[in-house]
């Protein structure tokens, strides 16, 4: 029985799943997406966020530093690590988290298996349009549109009592 195991382990040994990981996630960094499956897709998310929030955590040059060691000790690859230091961690610094996509791709005729593509967020300029737009705050409408109606409204009905009165004291002069 596998009661609480939560990791995925790919059909791999942890040496070949680690290893495969690391390529995924090098691979991802370097061109933004990548296709694969989607249990590989899922486990990759788990392996690269908390490798992407490392990179924004920049408080002092010694913190760089070692959140530089970290990462490169999970990723192994130099052009990798300094893509995402210098790259990826500046554009995803205002996001809070959930810095990967998953889309589905369907089945893959071979063999069955559910494709899915993987991409970082702030990578994708089809969906990146609708994100700045999101990201502006929402107007506060609940509280504020019973007042405003009652403000407009009662010096609207001010003029228009102010309006008749001259017309009615007019039509009682005559």
């Amino acid at each position: 029985m596998r009661h609480g195991d939560k990791i995925n382990n790919l059909g791999r040994k942890k040496a070949h799943r680690v290893a495969l990981l690391q390529n995924l996630a090098a691979q991802l960094i370097t061109h933004k997406r990548i296709v694969t499956t989607l249990a590989k897709a899922k486990a990759l998310r788990t392996y690269v966020e908390p490798m992407i929030t490392k990179t924004k955590k920049n408080e002092n040059a010694n913190q760089i530093s070692h959140n530089h060691r970290l990462v490169f000790a999970e990723l192994q690859d130099k052009a990798a690590v300094k893509e995402l230091f210098t790259v990826v961690g500046p554009k995803v610094s205002g996001r809070p988290g959930g810095y990967t996509r998953i889309i589905k791709l369907g089945i893959r005729p071979g063999d069955n298996a559910e494709k899915a593509m993987i991409e970082l967020v702030d990578f994708n300029e089809i969906y990146g349009k609708g994100v700045e737009k999101a990201a502006e705050p929402a107007k506060k409408t609940r509280r504020g549109r019973t007042t405003k109606k009652a403000e407009t409204a009662a010096p609207a009905a001010e003029a228009t009592a102010a309006e008749e009165a001259p017309a009615t004291e007019e039509k009682a002069a005559e």
